[in-house]
């Protein structure tokens, strides 16, 4: 009888030491959150929500494939243009001028491309900056700032968040710059040393001649054209409406 006793003593004991532990946390979390922070959402919404960005997720990691396959197609064609310019010294540097027309039109679909991905993008960094860092700070999850309504009319009517220009002139300097670099600089390897090295100018107009079109003319629209790439690239620069740029280490 005694023992019996002292076991229920000392289960009531641990039952009143979890539930002081339990009021205790939650005195904890109420204190932590800010005043008003009751969730304007059920938790079957808060469900679909994630769910909703389990599949914005998906559909931005689709488009970023896409975008990946337009940037293996120039890298491609550029290689196949090195190998047909320099496997034979009698060969034309014709490929190395064409794959470079082909870039710009890569260039152009992956601009394209970029604007559909940064919608889903967009949508996916609304809601990790809108839900999941305030319930990772404790804080619960607000609509004060309205990021609900942006959302809705995001989805209400479908539109591009940034222009055209702007989604080809950071493509331009996150992948192609390296690209047009490199068939640059092959180009005028291409001319100096086959199908013998140079020794004057006049070699050099020679060699860069492609049939009738004189040599001279082709390097100045050569250069031109990559002026224009890097003026572009710099003046895409300013005004950026993208979201989810990474921000650089300080």
């Amino acid at each position: 009888m005694l023992l019996y006793c002292f076991q229920r003593i000392t289960s009531l004991k641990a039952s009143l030491r979890e539930l002081f532990f339990l009021v205790h946390r939650r005195k904890v979390i109420s204190t932590i959150r800010s005043p008003g922070s009751e969730s304007p959402f059920s938790s079957a919404e808060l469900g679909m929500l994630a769910h909703l960005y389990r599949g914005e997720m998906y559909r931005s990691k689709i488009w970023r494939t896409r975008l990946d396959a337009t940037t293996n197609w120039a890298v491609a064609t550029t290689g196949i243009a090195l190998s047909v310019a320099f496997s034979s010294p009698m060969n034309s540097p014709l490929p190395l001028v064409l794959v470079a027309l082909m870039g710009l039109v890569f260039l152009v679909i992956e601009g394209r491309r970029y604007r559909y991905f940064d919608i889903w993008r967009t949508r996916v960094r609304l809601m990790e900056q809108s839900i999941y860092v305030p319930l990772l700070r404790l804080e619960g999850v607000r609509v004060d700032n309205g990021w609900n309504e942006v959302l809705a009319r995001d989805y209400e009517r479908l539109r591009f968040h940034i222009s055209l220009w702007e989604a080809v002139g950071r493509r331009l300097r996150r992948n192609y710059s390296f690209l047009f670099a490199v068939q640059a600089v092959s180009y005028l390897a291409k001319i100096c040393i086959h199908p013998a090295p140079i020794t004057s100018v006049q070699d050099l107009w020679a060699h860069a001649a492609i049939g009738p079109v004189p040599g001279q003319f082709v390097l100045i629209f050569g250069l031109l054209f990559h002026l224009g790439l890097i003026a572009f690239a710099l003046l895409t620069l300013r005004g950026q409406q993208a979201v989810g740029r990474v921000e650089p280490i300080t």
